[in-house]
């Protein structure tokens, strides 16, 4: 199954996912809806509404993953991934509302209290609905990891979540029943405080997302690893995916190559490594860079594991690369890789006065990297 294949099937089964979600979520909160309001419990009703708020995120996350599934055209050429972000966060707005509101009714009900009346028949649903609701959680997290869709491994949790609460008004109803206790509303203000925590985890993941975070440390080791396995290349640096969408992703990238290549062979090679990386990554390499280095002089050699030793005797240093070194010329220049510890400019301002005192007739040029990969 090619990657146009795959990404079909991907829509398909978030989907076909969400669809159950929504007739399931639909059926659980009209039930509850009814037995909430025959018996006065507010917690009931909130735990009708919370599924309700899970059919129209679930519908969300359908309309979102059908806007993200457009082909790329000339405004936008990246493709429309990145609306299944958006999406995320009108569900994190949603689950928040619903939360709000939530805890106002229980408040409410505290304040000013109904007693609820509850029956054995009313019980027995919503155990059923628990147990409905725990077999739901596992599917679509199931479908979730199944595909990488954060939307569906959201879903699933929260639904089994959903099952926790639903399982605590349960036993709210049964102490009430048993003690004449009624611990309805209060329970309901729980509720409603983890229906707002789960809805503002749900935004700030989403934020990151949309913001960019650093890339999955598994994907970022494993291409550096196939790019490593070239014998001609020396290493891998400045790594950078972009991502714009669920696997989605564009990078860019620097090989420290031989200098006495040449740029047929420097050609050949980056072809060879954007067909690999793609095809056992599903990354797409845009841009091969390169940093050459010195193959027929000791000296230089010597002069490079000097440099090393002095950048990388700094904490903030984490990395040094793309050294080369014209010993006619009397210029030497690497990367360094800045940890957040220190402003790049400072850092590469030290280095530069140290080795001046190293190489005072040497023209020594740092550029800084920043920490964004593994």
């Amino acid at each position: 199954m090619n990657l146009v294949e795959e990404a079909t099937q991907r829509r398909k089964t978030i989907i076909g996912t969400s669809i159950i979600g929504i007739v399931a979520n639909v059926f659980l909160a009209a039930f509850k809806a009814i037995i909430g309001l025959l018996s006065h419990s507010i917690a009931i009703t909130l735990d009708a509404v919370n599924n309700l708020s899970d059919a129209l995120s679930s519908l969300i996350t359908i309309v979102g993953t059908m806007l993200a599934g457009k082909l790329p055209n000339k405004k936008h050429p990246m493709g429309y991934g990145r609306i299944e972000y958006l999406s995320g966060m009108i569900v994190s707005a949603i689950v928040l509302y619903a939360g709000l509101t939530s805890l106002v009714e229980s408040v409410k009900k505290i304040i000013w209290p109904e007693l609820a009346d509850y029956s054995t028949p009313m019980l027995i649903i919503i155990a059923a609905a628990i147990l409905v609701k725990i077999v739901l959680g596992l599917f679509v997290k199931h479908q979730g990891l199944k595909v990488n869709s954060s939307s569906l491994i959201a879903s699933g949790t929260d639904a089994m979540f959903d099952a926790i609460l639903s399982a605590s008004v349960l036993a709210s109803a049964i102490i009430y029943l048993l003690t004449s206790v009624s611990l309805e509303a209060y329970v309901g203000v729980i509720i409603s405080v983890i229906i707002i925590k789960s809805g503002l985890e749900m935004l700030f993941e989403t934020l990151d997302d949309i913001l960019g975070k650093r890339a999955d440390k598994e994907l970022t080791v494993k291409i550096k690893r196939m790019l490593n396995e070239e014998e001609v290349v020396r290493g891998a640096y400045d790594l950078i995916i972009n991502n714009y969408g669920p696997n989605r992703n564009y990078a860019s990238v620097h090989l420290e190559l031989p200098d006495v290549m040449t740029v047929d062979e420097v050609d050949v090679l980056s072809r060879h490594l954007q067909e690999k990386v793609y095809r056992e990554t599903g990354v797409v390499l845009t841009g091969v860079g390169v940093y050459s280095y010195n193959t027929t002089d000791e000296a230089a050699g010597k002069i490079r594991h000097e440099v090393m030793k002095t950048v990388m005797s700094h904490e903030w240093a984490l990395q040094m690369h793309g050294f080369y070194v014209d010993m006619q010329a009397k210029e030497m220049r690497f990367d360094v890789v800045f940890s957040f510890d220190i402003l790049a400019s400072d850092g590469v301002e030290h280095l530069y006065h140290e080795l001046k005192e190293l190489y005072p007739d040497y023209r020594i040029q740092v550029s800084p990297d920043v920490d964004i990969t593994d």
